[in-house]
């Protein structure tokens, strides 16, 4: 099976085991990642799943919404390797994902 690998606040590295055709988020909820409070469920509609993406991946990740990119704008983490893992559907090519988990807001 393919791996996500997350990175808490504390720096403390988890990889967890990925299934694909589910969000970023979905994966890290389920294996216990706590920091990532996803609280609007996946609906796009809030920034509490937020990431920073290993730049090697960014390349095979999906373009950025006009409102995945609004809701970036209010977190104060935010920088180039921002993305809201809700919005990130994880693919065969994203084995070995690293995602280190945004500052609270």
């Amino acid at each position: 099976m393919a791996k996500l690998i997350v990175v808490t606040r504390e720096g403390e590295e988890r990889e967890l085991e990925a299934e694909t055709g589910l969000s970023v988020m979905e994966i890290a909820r389920d294996g216990g990642i706590d920091e990532i409070l996803a609280l609007c469920g996946g609906c796009c509609s809030c920034a509490t799943c937020h990431v920073h993406v290993d730049p090697a991946f960014a390349s095979l990740l999906p373009p950025m919404s006009e409102d995945e990119n609004d809701l970036l704008d209010s977190a104060e983490d935010r920088d180039e390797t921002s993305r809201l893992s809700c919005q990130i559907q994880f693919t065969a090519a994203l084995d070995g994902l690293r995602v280190t988990v945004a500052a609270e807001d």
